[in-house]
């Protein structure tokens, strides 16, 4: 990866600086505001990445906007072939970019390996882009006219993404955007931007045409200049709940289409049916995987009746096997968290528990290495609304146990919560995983399946307040966010059958 320049004092303490991407190019910031990047396995930082200014900004949108023209006038099937050589190098170098996610974020490389894998499955869904911009055609719609539909794309499109998955959430949005002709600027997270640099030099080696793909590194500043910029027809953004709706507000009042993905209290029911093993399995894994920094964790398992005693033992006896520790460490199944100052407010939920009137079954603060940002597995007892542990998106390894004493209560619990993101039932009775199906309000539901993220060719997304916008992310809504449709009524007569008629057109 091309690294710029350091100064002294960076050289000295190892630390690389981190900039933008414009133009097919590393652009050095101009700002004099960066910000620092750490491996959170020891604390240490390690890089600092430039903030850009609204020029930066401006000069990456017009870097996308010259390339545009040229860009949407290539073919489907050069389009393709370019999108099977993007896919073939992400394939052939995924252990290289999971070890960038490893050094910046701290999640394992396993786990970091997961994440290209499921980005990787967005890239090979848009490499059939001429089959998902076919529409439709009707001949002899009225006498001599037919009348089909296109597809175009909007022009330049950008996308502002988490720190949670560096490389994966970026290439649900840039994939579907490029793979229909626009062209794109990404805002990447600045706890852990190295990840863009690298598929940008990527794409640049596959073939694709400078300009089409940028990068603005930054913060706030950057983030309003994006939402601001006249020549940006349309924002994806994937964070939190309270940045989201600022996003989908600011964005839409500048006149640009947006889909904002919040946050998310992810709820999975177990019924007295379940199988135990099971459903312990399923929850310590989608609790604490990624050290519980994923949008699509359970944080709270919903036990129903008399289940909760033995699924809690269960739970609590498979804790102390997790194996936390560096992410580059073979044996690590957990890693740290992604900043020291994320560490202590998650850690915060724990703290504050017991005065709530939770049981802190297994403390995670307990154990943990002097050095990094590491909290190890949390479980909390008698979890109730009301209670911060509850409400909040907590964004870490804590899990909460909620006892309920019926499905219909259960369910009522998914159903009241502001977020809608994803939630997951465990039983062994078809009739009720139908009826939940049916009546849960969630955008992504699991059946025996804890972590429900949707395959590629169908689209991620949930409801209430973890999405604001009417369109869901990659997959068929995907490619409806980064195209419009235009309707084209043709006629092609015999001229000595035209005449002047002024009555409104019919087709009959």
């Amino acid at each position: 990866m091309t690294e710029l320049a350091t100064t002294p004092a960076e050289e000295q303490a190892g630390v690389t600086r981190i900039s933008h991407w414009i133009g097919g190019r590393v652009v050095a910031g101009r700002s004099g505001r960066s910000g620092p990047v750490y491996n959170p396995a020891t604390g240490r930082q390690t890089g600092a990445v430039d903030f850009a200014t609204v020029e930066e900004v401006d000069e990456a949108v017009q870097a996308a906007k010259a390339a545009f023209p040229e860009w949407r006038a290539v073919s489907l099937a050069k389009r393709a072939e370019l999108f099977f050589r993007i896919r073939e190098l992400v394939h052939e170098r995924r252990e290289e970019i999971a070890r960038i996610l490893v050094s910046e974020h701290g999640k394992v490389l396993s786990d970091a390996l997961g994440e290209v894998t499921r980005g990787l499955e967005v890239i090979e869904y848009c490499c059939g882009i001429p089959s998902l911009l076919k529409s439709e055609y009707s001949e002899q719609a009225s006498t001599g006219i037919d009348v089909y539909s296109i597809r175009q794309p909007l022009g330049v499109v950008a996308g502002i993404t988490p720190f949670n998955f560096p490389a994966m959430v970026p290439m649900w949005m840039w994939a579907p955007a490029i793979a229909c002709g626009n062209t794109f600027v990404l805002k990447p997270s600045e706890k852990d931007p190295s990840a863009s640099l690298w598929t940008a030099e990527l794409l640049q080696e596959a073939g694709l045409p400078d300009g089409v793909f940028n990068v603005v590194m930054g913060d706030k500043v950057a983030v309003d200049a994006v939402l601001e910029h006249p020549d940006i027809a349309a924002v994806s953004f994937v964070g939190s709940t309270p940045i989201a709706r600022y996003v989908y507000e600011k964005a839409t009042a500048n006149g640009k289409r947006c889909q904002a993905l919040g946050g998310a209290k992810n709820h999975m029911i177990v019924l007295p049916d379940a199988d135990i093993e099971m459903a312990a399995d399923a929850a310590v894994s989608a609790a604490y995987g990624s050290a519980g920094e994923r949008c699509m964790a359970v944080s709270l398992v919903v036990a129903v009746g008399d289940v909760a005693e033995p699924l809690i033992e269960a739970i609590k006896e498979r804790i102390p096997r997790v194996k936390v520790g560096d992410g580059m460490d073979p044996a690590s199944e957990m890693g740290p968290l992604v900043t020291k100052e994320h560490r202590d407010r998650v850690a915060s939920y724990v703290e504050a528990a017991p005065a709530e009137g939770a049981t802190v079954v297994v403390d995670g603060r307990e154990g943990v290495p002097e050095q990094g940002f590491f909290l190890n597995p949390t479980l909390l007892d008698n979890v109730t609304p009301g209670m911060r542990a509850y409400a909040d998106e907590i964004f870490g390894p804590v899990l909460g146990i909620t006892r309920v004493a019926t499905y219909e209560e259960a369910v009522r619990l998914v159903n009241e919560n502001p977020y809608g993101n994803g939630t997951a039932i465990f039983t062994r009775d078809g009739g009720v995983a139908r009826r939940f199906q049916f009546e849960v309000q969630a955008g992504m539901v699991g059946i025996n399946v804890p972590i429900p993220v949707p395959v590629a060719y169908y689209s991620f997304g949930g409801w209430k307040a973890s999405l604001f916008g009417d369109r869901h992310i990659y997959g068929p809504e995907g490619i409806d966010f980064y195209t419009r449709g235009k309707v084209v009524t043709s006629r092609w007569p015999d001229p000595a059958t035209s005449k002047v008629d002024l009555g409104f057109p019919q087709t009959r």
